[in-house]
């Protein structure tokens, strides 16, 4: 049986980027296994080189100054590295969910950090409109997609100070100007590869401009000298990384996905608005084209709707603990057969209703 992979992360990843990684497990370079050759040879240092040239080149950033780094530590470890490598004097931060709340809460142990807008009073179920960013704060920062909630910005504010966005649930999905943005992190695991690895990609000319001694593992022009090579990286997952921005490319790129990501989008609201037995958690102006939030009206349906949805192979599919109901988490490796699969399970469940 075919199972149909929603969870919100890890999550699914190409078929053929699963094979071909597993193929390295067996024999990379001569034989030699991709987790026992020295980081340091050839072979993966072209690795590390091409996943970082991809990074920029899918997201339309060659040659625009900005550098691509593959980093440990998760975006949970970027709350709190860039505030070391920005934040001098204040910052301005929206909140719009756990992840950005967390980020706010690691780099307020540095300085002033100030909430321009927030949607915590509605648990985050829209995105906020007509905040201001002052011209004097350091850096303004976002989160781009919100998984818990199923929130997603659509028109980023522009801004007269660098401004950085937590991209991590929807990195590569969709087109945007990245160009707008000075500093993008992304935990794989979301949407470009297996857990273990973040990507980074900096504009160079807003480093070196904070008074404080930044650690070497935490200072980001560092780990630029070193070609993100400072430490051991996480050889395995920078190259299923690798794969899978390779097997993007080939499918004509962020354009491409990102029209079969709204087909994905398109099919389950329609669902969820159409049929009486579910409701939507976030404001529809406001939804994630990654992560669709719905809940079941009727609790007394709710063992049926699991028993079914089990049958079909579907999984991942709880929502987060804080909000509960369903999430389906419909990430560019997902197929739109499997978004089929869960619209018929939710129309049958109405038709047995």
């Amino acid at each position: 049986m075919k199972i149909h992979n929603f969870s919100a992360g890890p999550c699914v990843l190409p078929r053929e980027v699963i094979l071909k990684a597993s193929e390295a497990l067996l024999d990379f370079d001569n034989g030699l296994s991709l987790i026992e050759i020295s980081h340091r040879s050839k072979a993966f240092v072209d690795v590390m080189e091409k996943a970082r040239s991809l990074a920029l080149e899918l997201l339309g950033l060659e040659g625009k100054g900005y550098k691509a780094l593959f980093l440990q530590g998760g975006a949970s470890m970027q709350f709190l590295q860039v505030a070391l490598n920005l934040l001098e004097k204040r910052a301005g931060y929206l909140n719009t969910g756990a992840w950005s709340d967390k980020a706010i809460k690691e780099a307020k142990l540095f300085d002033d950090i100030y909430e321009v807008g927030s949607s915590k009073d509605a648990g985050y179920n829209y995105i906020p409109r007509g905040y201001d960013i002052p011209s004097d704060y350091d850096y303004f920062h976002c989160t781009s997609n919100n998984t818990i909630y199923g929130t997603q910005i659509r028109q980023f504010p522009k801004c007269d100070i660098p401004m950085v966005c937590d991209m991590s649930s929807d990195i590569f999905s969709r087109s945007l100007d990245f160009s707008q943005f000075d500093l993008i992190y992304a935990g794989a695991q979301k949407n470009m590869g297996p857990a273990g690895t973040t990507l980074v990609i900096v504009k160079e000319d807003i480093l070196g401009k904070v008074s404080r001694k930044i650690p070497s593992m935490m200072d980001y022009k560092v780990h630029i000298g070193k070609s993100s090579m400072f430490n051991t990286p996480p050889v395995f997952a920078v190259y299923t990384s690798m794969l899978t921005m390779e097997w993007l490319k080939n499918l004509g790129g962020i354009k491409a996905i990102e029209e079969e990501n709204e087909k994905k989008a398109s099919l389950m609201y329609s669902e969820i608005d159409l049929n009486p037995l579910f409701k939507g958690y976030a404001a529809k102006e406001d939804r994630s084209k990654m992560n669709a939030t719905f809940t079941l009206l009727n609790e007394d349906l709710k063992e049926t709707f699991d028993t079914m949805c089990k049958e079909e192979g579907i999984s991942g599919i709880n929502g987060h603990r804080s909000v509960g109901g369903y999430r389906a988490s419909m990430y560019n490796a997902l197929s739109l057969d499997s978004v089929k699969v869960l619209v018929e399970v939710m129309s049958e469940l109405e038709s047995k209703a």
